[in-house]
């Protein structure tokens, strides 16, 4: 892991540790941390599996939204500006088990990016559906597991409506 992933990777888990804590549970892990793409990791272990040695159901919800998420909580930080997030919807279709670490990517960083962009000088809430798939590396690098869909929806508390 290099020192630009360990410390995204750090401000994710301090995020999880003052504002959900639930995060945390699952070990993420930030592998990738672009300006177009974001890929979280959550390894396969004892608190993430199922009883068919797979990853559980809310640990997949978790690491969807997380990548997405992830990217969303930067942008705000670095606007500098009090826009709250939050996500909508969820839809997930889940297409093979996850047998190992399973990797959540989303490809959508710049349009995640936009939309805070655009919230800095809107103060009404906007919304965007937001697109991601998940892998698992050491099965196969090109074919998800799963895919996702969340509408993030952000609003900018530090502009009067």
């Amino acid at each position: 892991m290099n020192m630009k992933n360990l410390k995204y990777t750090l401000f994710v888990h301090l995020y999880g540790l003052f504002k959900i804590p639930l995060v945390l549970f699952v070990s993420p892990r930030v592998v990738e941390a672009g300006k177009k793409r974001f890929v979280i990791k959550i390894p396969l272990g004892y608190r993430t599996k199922n009883h068919l040695n797979s990853m559980y159901f809310g640990a997949l919800g978790i690491g969807a939204e997380l990548s997405i998420a992830a990217a969303a909580v930067f942008a705000i930080s670095e606007s500098k500006q009090k826009i709250d997030f939050v996500f909508k919807d969820f839809k997930g279709e889940y297409l093979k088990r996850g047998d190992g670490d399973v990797h959540f990517i989303c490809d959508e960083v710049e349009l995640v990016n936009s939309l805070i962009e655009e919230s800095k000088t809107n103060p009404n809430r906007i919304e965007r559906k937001m697109k991601g798939y998940a892998i698992v590396p050491s099965v196969s690098e090109t074919e998800p597991i799963m895919t996702y869909e969340l509408t993030l929806s952000v609003r900018n508390r530090s502009l009067k409506t």
